[in-house]
C-alpha cells in the first residue's frame, strides 16, 4: 500500500497475540481503517507494545487501535494495568459528595487515557452513558448512575480527564440501551418509549458530552419503535436528523460490533455494513467472522474516514512525534494493577 493511503471505514478484530501473514494482507486492504483488540490479543505489556507497533507499522497513516476498555467487568487488559471500577462506585460516590465523585471520574479518565496510550492504543470505546433504569443486566454497573444529571456529570468528568492525555472518548450507546432488559449481543432489543421520553432522559448526557467536543459516538442495536423501524445503528433519523442535526455533533460514528444478533434485522455482513454505514456512521465493525470480513472488505468502495474527524483520536503523541510524551505518560501511569478506588 502507498504511503499516506487514507483509513478505510472498517474496523476488524484479531485471533491472536501477534500478526499473522492473513492478518498483514487484510489490514493493509484500503477499505480498512482500524483494529478492535480483546483479551485474547493480551498476555502482558511488553507483547502488547510489540502488537500494537507492528500494527502502526502496518500503514501510514497508521491503522486506529481501539479496544473496550470501561473499568469494572469491561476490561480487557489487567495484568499490568490499572484496576478501574466499574463506573457504579462512582455513582456511589457522587450520592453521597458529587464533587468528590467528579473528581475522581476525573482520575479514572487521566489513568484510563494515559495507560493505553503508553501501550500504543489510540482510544477505547467509552465512556457508557446509558441510564441505569433498573432493567438491563447487560448494561448494569457499568452505568454510572440512575439519573441523567448524574450520568452527565460524571461521564462529562471522565472524559475531561481523558482529554488531558489527549484521548478523544467515544460515548454509548446512543441513544440509551438502559431501559431495555433484552442483550443486544444475543437478542434484538425493542425500546417502546415516545421520543420525547429518551430526550427527556436518555439524550441529556450526549447533549452535555457534545458540548465540550465529543469526539466519538457508538449506536445501540436497539430499535427504538415510536422513533424508527431500524435500530439506531443503522437508523438515519437517529444518527443524520437527531445526532448530527439536532445535538450538532460532528465527530466519529462507530457502529457496534455488527456480527451481534441485534444487528441480525440488516442482513448479512455485507449488508449490515452497506446498511450502517448508508445511515450515518463512519466506521464499522466487525469481529469474530474473518472469512465474512474478507469478503466485506474485497467489495466495498465507501468512501475514507474524514481527516478532520480522525485528527481527535490521534492525540498528543502525534503533535510531537511522541518525542518526550512516553516519560510523561509513564509518569502518570504508576498504579499498575492495584485498583484506583481500592
Amino acid at each position: 500500500m502507498p504511503a499516506d493511503a487514507p483509513l478505510g471505514p472498517v474496523m476488524l478484530d484479531l485471533a491472536g497475540l501477534s500478526l499473522d501473514a492473513a492478518d498483514r494482507e487484510v489490514l493493509t486492504h484500503p477499505a480498512v481503517g482500524g483494529v478492535i483488540l480483546f483479551k485474547r490479543n493480551f498476555a502482558s505489556t511488553s507483547q502488547l507494545d510489540q502488537l500494537t507497533a507492528d500494527i502502526r507499522a502496518l500503514r501510514s497513516p497508521p491503522l486506529l487501535i481501539a479496544v473496550d476498555h470501561e473499568g469494572g467487568r469491561v476490561q480487557r487488559f489487567q495484568e499490568g494495568f490499572t484496576r478501574l471500577p466499574p463506573m457504579r462506585a462512582l455513582g456511589k460516590v457522587y450520592e453521597r459528595d458529587p464533587a468528590l465523585a467528579e473528581n475522581l471520574a476525573g482520575a479514572v479518565g487521566i489513568v484510563l487515557a494515559s495507560e493505553l496510550f503508553l501501550h500504543g492504543v489510540d482510544l477505547t470505546f467509552a465512556p457508557v452513558v446509558d441510564i441505569d433504569f433498573g432493567a438491563s443486566d447487560v448494561i448494569g454497573d457499568r452505568a454510572f448512575h440512575d439519573t441523567p444529571q448524574g450520568v452527565a456529570r460524571l461521564a462529562a468528568s471522565l472524559v475531561r480527564g481523558m482529554g488531558r492525555i489527549g484521548m478523544g472518548a467515544v460515548a454509548k450507546h446512543f441513544p440509551g440501551h438502559g431501559f431495555v432488559r433484552a442483550d443486544s449481543h444475543v437478542a434484538v432489543p425493542v425500546d417502546n418509549r415516545e421520543l420525547a421520553e429518551i430526550e427527556a432522559n436518555d439524550l441529556l448526557p450526549y447533549r452535555t458530552l457534545i458540548a465540550a467536543d465529543l469526539a466519538g459516538v457508538m449506536p445501540a442495536h436497539v430499535i427504538y419503535s415510536k422513533v424508527d423501524s431500524r435500530p439506531a445503528g443503522f437508523s438515519s433519523v437517529w444518527l443524520q436528523r437527531i445526532l448530527r442535526g439536532k445535538l450538532g455533533f460532528d465527530g466519529l460514528v462507530f457502529s457496534d460490533d455488527l456480527s451481534m444478533e441485534g444487528a441480525s434485522v440488516a442482513g448479512d455482513i455485507t449488508e449490515r455494513s452497506r446498511a450502517a454505514l448508508a445511515a450515518g456512521c463512519d466506521m464499522v465493525l466487525v469481529c469474530g467472522n474473518r472469512e465474512a470480513a474478507c469478503a466485506l472488505v474485497a467489495g466495498m468502495t465507501a468512501p475514507p474516514l474524514a481527516t478532520s474527524r480522525l485528527a481527535r483520536f490521534r492525540g498528543m503523541r502525534s503533535a510531537d512525534g511522541g518525542a518526550g510524551y512516553d516519560a510523561a505518560l509513564r509518569a502518570l501511569s504508576g498504579a499498575g494493577d492495584s485498583g484506583l478506588l481500592a
